[in-house]
């Protein structure tokens, strides 16, 4: 294909009669097996399939085909390089779901600089709270140019400011001139982005990643999913995570599928629209989500509508699972509201990964669906005290088999490799495990040793699948026995009035020096009794499922703090708890 030079403009006049960008093509399929970013795209290009842009309703707004992101990715090159900016130079992107983000990131690759996702604001946290985030991140990555769209511009600018890094809008650098200059060759071994992952907040991490390691990972994707023809994605996920970035947005370019993306924020208000934009695929559809958007579309449907007089999810192949730990209850909830529309269990994809191993650790082999083990809690809590209560039981999701090169094992606090079924940390090495953090020798040493990622997670193995129990860092270590917050805000959650996010629990220090579990939890009532009653009856709950008295907190709705991707963040909960940002209500005791 020609190293054509692109038009001014990013975005084209709309015609009238949109047509989606193919599902089947005869350009023969290949599974990431290139030298580059830049060389799959270039390879993409040359068939008929693209990234497809819906609007809130899933109505079709935008079929890009791969032809035409590669013709505007160039020219975004070219605008970059007659900038300034060089080989290795970081460029920040807010990384808002649309063609003008895809040919910016792909341009900053093709110019030899390193593209940075920085995230949209959400609609948590307010406005300083995002101003804040992108200063300690640009203040992390140190860009040459912060691009963004036009609507973020007062917030974007001060955040731009603060760190003296040059910001221009997105439109504002597609109407710059396009140079005919050369482009830079590049390697494998170059880095070929930063990711941050979804907790990058207070002391941001950016992950370093070479195109070797991404395309080892992407091509880990390819047959970890068992890709057929037929295959398409339909997409959500914001392209600031992991996830979304490079499970939803590079691993379809560089293995050649057609992709539908609904914007993440149109989701969290209509997020049945996903279930509409796979019933109308005609082909087989892969789509990924974390448990809480299962969740949300399972609340959403009325007990009194029959799912299948709207959605047919029959062909949805594969429904991954993944960014948080997934509910077994939650899943089963989905299933039994939906099988009537032709869903079928065996389609879930239970996965395991995170940014610094570019993405996939573990997938589930298609077709085998949720699995579940149950562990007693004395192994959980690494206790083989008799505690003369009854047993309990967690149920534990299989997350699948390590993806091609990819290895696991399972450690102690020494380092020594734990036999099967015993719970340790969770250190994993292959191709695709990052450089290291950037510009941070000291946090890439913390978590690296010999080739080998400390995932900072918990779990175990179990005839060759690996079992995920949580994350080491929230686990509350009362009496020195383990208790996992995921434990107890699953029991309070069970309490009439509650769902999924309204609960955070953690360890503090009471003023006797002693660790206890704090549980925070948002309250929708106003009157005083009934929250006096809801605190003793959640102290209660707590206390019957762990044996553990804890510090019981109401706090008004929407204030527990979210990471990008929308996951509860415990440690900044906590942060903000003993700070005094987050104020309970005032119940006497």
């Amino acid at each position: 294909m020609p190293d054509d030079i692109a038009r001014p403009k990013i975005i084209p006049a709309i015609d009238a009669e949109l047509v989606p960008t193919a599902t089947m093509d005869t350009l023969a399929r290949r599974f990431s097996d290139f030298e580059t970013l830049g060389e799959a795209l270039d390879y993409a290009a040359q068939g008929q399939r693209g990234l497809n842009f819906h609007d809130a309703r899933g109505k079709l707004e935008r079929a890009y085909h791969f032809s035409e992101l590669r013709s505007d990715a160039l020219g975004m090159a070219r605008r970059l390089i007659a900038q300034g900016v060089k080989t290795g130079d970081r460029i920040a992107l807010i990384a808002e779901t649309g063609p003008d983000f895809a040919a910016l990131f792909f341009g900053t690759v093709y110019a030899g600089a390193w593209p940075v996702p920085l995230p949209l604001p959400t609609s948590f946290g307010g406005r300083e709270t995002y101003i804040d985030q992108l200063i300690v991140q640009l203040g992390s990555c140190d860009p040459k140019l912060l691009l963004y769209p036009d609507e973020l511009s007062t917030m974007t600018e001060a955040a731009a400011a603060a760190t003296s890094v040059e910001a221009i809008s997105w439109q504002a650098f597609g109407e710059f001139p396009v140079t005919n200059v050369a482009l830079p060759k590049a390697s494998g071994q170059d880095i070929a982005y930063l990711q941050y992952s979804s907790g990058s907040t207070r002391f941001p991490h950016g992950v370093a990643i070479t195109h070797h390691a991404l395309l080892n990972n992407l091509k880990a994707h390819a047959y970890g999913m068992a890709l057929i023809d037929t295959d398409r994605c339909v997409s959500w996920l914001p392209w600031y995570h992991d996830m979304g970035l490079v499970g939803c947005f590079l691993s379809p370019i560089a293995n050649q599928v057609s992709t539908d993306y609904l914007k993440t924020e149109d989701f969290a208000r209509r997020p049945l629209a996903w279930l509409d934009m796979i019933s109308r695929n005609e082909g087989t559809s892969i789509s990924y989500s974390p448990t809480f958007g299962y969740d949300i579309c399972a609340r959403r449907i009325s007990s009194q509508t029959h799912a299948s007089d709207r959605f047919d999810l029959s062909r949805w192949r594969l429904a991954g699972n993944g960014a948080d730990m997934i509910r077994p209850d939650v899943m089963q909830a989905f299933v039994d509201t939906f099988a009537d529309t032709g869903f079928k269990a065996s389609a879930f994809l239970p996965s395991y990964g995170l940014a610094e191993a570019t993405l996939a650790v573990s997938i589930m082999p298609p077709g085998e669906g949720i699995v579940v083990e149950l562990v007693e809690e004395t192994e959980l809590s690494g206790s083989d005290r008799a505690t003369g209560r009854p047993k309990r039981y967690r149920a534990v999701v299989n997350c699948g088999k390590p993806v091609r090169d990819m290895t696991i094992e399972v450690r102690d606090e020494d380092g020594a490799i734990l036999p099967e079924k015993s719970i340790g940390k969770i250190w994993c090495k292959g191709p695709s495990v990052m450089v290291g953090y950037f510009r941070d020798e000291e946090a890439t040493a913390a978590c690296m040793v010999d080739g080998w990622l400390d995932t900072g997670d918990m779990g175990y193995l179990s005839d060759g699948y690996i079992y995920i129990v949580g994350r080491a860092k929230d686990m509350i270590i009362v009496n020195g026995k383990n208790h996992w917050p995921q434990d107890i805000e699953w029991a309070v959650e069970q309490l009439p009035g509650f769902k999924a996010g309204d609960i955070a629990a953690f360890a503090i220090t009471t003023p006797g020096g002693e660790e206890t579990p704090a549980v925070l939890v948002q309250c929708r009532t106003s009157d005083p009794a009934e929250r006096t009653r809801l605190r003793n009856e959640i102290r209660e709950r707590v206390r019957s499922i762990t044996g553990m008295h804890c510090v019981v907190e109401l706090v008004p709705p929407r204030t527990l703090p979210r990471t990008s991707s929308g996951k509860l963040s415990r440690t900044k909960a906590r942060n903000l708890y003993l700070s005094g940002e987050i104020q309970p209500y005032d119940i006497a005791a």
